[in-house]
């Protein structure tokens, strides 16, 4: 049977620049982590601007959190976490998924 190795071999500090550590030159490591930063800022205001519409909708339901989570098809933790905008806890898609559910259909525009 083959051992498989799992010695850190490097850590990267927190804030620190990976694409540098990766060995780009310094422009292109800047330019790669702004182009990095800002994919995932706009990535979290989607998922917080849908979080948003759902934490809307339960509201507007006069739900408890089980009852929005009998609908939605997950478990009451799930639904704390929408409310409390845990980003991180959720893909886009699952997101919209729950908003097609409560009638809510997410419509995407290019450009």
């Amino acid at each position: 049977m083959n051992k498989i190795d799992t010695q850190v071999r490097h850590i990267t500090k927190p804030g620190t620049n990976l694409f540098a550590e990766l060995g780009f030159s310094p422009d292109e490591a800047k330019r790669y982590q702004d182009e990095s930063r800002d994919r995932i800022d706009h990535t979290l205001a989607l998922k917080e601007q849908l979080m948003g519409e759902l934490v809307a909708w339960i509201k507007e339901s006069h739900l408890k959190q089980d009852a929005a989570a009998e609908i939605l098809h997950v478990t009451r933790p799930r639904v704390s976490d929408v409310v409390n905008k845990k980003t991180s806890k959720f893909t886009i898609d699952a997101l919209v998924d729950m908003l097609a559910r409560v009638g809510k259909p997410v419509k995407v525009v290019v450009g």
